[in-house]
Order: C-alpha cells, then structure tokens, then sequence
C-alpha cells in the first residue's frame, strides 16, 4: 500500500533528468563504458545503467563515489549544465 509520504521520497524528475545526463556525458567523455564506471566505485554495470535512465534514487554517498569516479564535485552531477 502506497500513502502520501512514499511521493515525498521520489525525487522530482528534473533532477533525476541532470542526475543521468551528467553521469552519462561524463562517463562517455572520460571514455568509460558503464562496466568500467561500475567497477571503478565497486557498483554493478546495471546500476550505472539505471542511474542513466532515470530509475534509480542514490544516497548522497553513492553520487560521491560516482562523482570522484568521474573525477568531479557531487554537486556538480546536479548542476545543469
């Protein structure tokens, strides 16, 4: 069963868009397959995949390890850029 409270938790969409945008750009810029961003922050290659297509909620501790990983600031994976 589903209540109000469950649809606090869900992030919006539009950061989940950014989210995966940035985490898709820069891993491709970087030349990284999702299998090796997976390996380098000790992730499943389908996480990185879901990550990038909107369909996962990560901890602030995840998008740090993905975020230096990717060689950049956590904040930075929110921004629009």
């Amino acid at each position: 069963m589903h209540t109000k409270n469950d649809d606090k938790r869900k992030p919006s969409e539009q950061i989940l868009s950014v989210l995966a945008k940035n985490v898709k750009t820069l891993r491709v810029k970087r030349k990284l397959s999702q299998e090796q961003l997976g390996e380098l922050c000790d992730f499943h290659p389908t996480f990185i995949s879901m990550m990038e297509r909107k369909q996962r909620n990560v901890t602030i501790s995840t998008l740090e390890i993905v975020a230096r990983a990717l060689e950049v600031e956590a904040f930075q994976l929110l921004m629009e850029q």
